[in-house]
């Protein structure tokens, strides 16, 4: 949809949990190689979270970090809005935690489960709030821990996901940042991926093991490069740009082979794609963040680029946006 407006980011943390988990390490682990997951992943390493450390711990580290790297108070945070595919608890919800944390009594609270498009989905609903009226500056935080629900015994997802949080103040700015959103859900592939936790199946698929990830890859790679290429090319569209107009694509880092896949079928160059892939693995709704993070930090971002996010994951969920950076 078409929803121009001056909703901007105006400062980023970012967390990292301690434990490093290499492809060496997995080697130990699973029948794998080094070389067998660099070729299909591009993943070299990933992080792990302790045994004691929970959604909102590192999503309260994250928020820290953001706090001590830039001059900014959470006082007059309106809303927090966390995405967490694996919370602490049912109830209470990780973004309520951290607004108890840092004394944010007035600000509203909630968690979105969309999966891996978690950050595109949280930022163009923090944007809704910040256009309506309802406020003025928001607190996105994505603090992803899928390691704690990974089958380490299954070579095909166990190499995939690491861990890491982001956290992100978006505010009501005074010139158009936001140009264009979509979203949308392929509730019938489901069952491609999922983790079950009360119910032992999904869309009838009831899976050898409960409680721990299981995806279909060649199913989610067909569809998300065919179909998800459609739904970038069409914000494109409705943003009334071409790729020219794109200083960076920076879609979930789901899998390297598969972005890169993505990124040809559009005819992005790589040399304009950020991810975070490689040394982080596929953190879910952290992965784009992330990636914009570190190309922060290498200052390879200018100020006033125009980039094109892009989320997809479990549900089979789909969302992304073009901004200003």
């Amino acid at each position: 949809m078409i929803l121009s407006s001056n909703s901007e980011i105006t400062a980023m943390g970012t967390y990292i949990p301690e434990k490093k988990l290499t492809n060496q390490d997995l080697e130990q682990m699973v029948d794998t190689s080094d070389e067998w997951i660099v070729k299909r992943t591009g993943i070299k390493e990933r992080f792990l979270s302790a045994d004691n450390e929970f959604a909102s711990d590192m999503a309260i580290k994250a928020v820290q970090n953001l706090l001590d790297n830039h001059p900014v108070t959470l006082d007059d945070v309106e809303m927090v809005i966390v995405t967490a595919f694996v919370p602490d608890h049912l109830t209470p919800s990780v973004s309520a935690l951290v607004a108890g944390h840092f004394n944010m009594h007035t600000a509203g609270t909630y968690d979105l489960h969309t999966a891996c498009s978690g950050f595109a989905y949280g930022f163009i609903t923090a944007n809704s709030f910040i256009s309506s009226g309802q406020a003025k500056k928001i607190l996105l935080v994505t603090s992803e821990t899928p390691t704690k629900v990974t089958d380490y015994t299954d070579r095909n997802t166990c190499i995939l996901f690491g861990d890491a949080a982001t956290a992100t103040l978006i505010e009501k700015g005074t010139e158009t940042k936001l140009f264009a959103s979509n979203f949308g859900t392929d509730g019938d592939l489901a069952d491609k991926v999922f983790c079950t936790q009360f119910s032992p199946a999904v869309n009838g698929t009831k899976p050898e093991k409960s409680n721990l990830i299981w995806q279909d890859g060649k199913a989610l790679y067909t569809h998300i490069v065919k179909n998800v290429s459609g739904h970038i090319q069409e914000l494109l569209d409705e943003a009334h740009m071409d790729i020219s107009d794109i200083d960076w694509f920076v879609p979930h880092s789901a899998n390297l082979r598969m972005i890169d896949a993505l990124r040809e079928r559009l005819g992005f160059g790589r040399e304009k794609m950020l991810t975070s892939i490689e040394q982080y693995g596929n953190t879910s709704s952290s992965s784009i963040p992330l990636a914009i993070s570190l190309a922060l930090g290498k200052g390879q971002i200018k100020h006033g680029q125009k980039a094109l996010i892009y989320g997809f994951g479990g549900g089979v969920t789909y969302a992304g946006a073009i901004l200003e950076l």
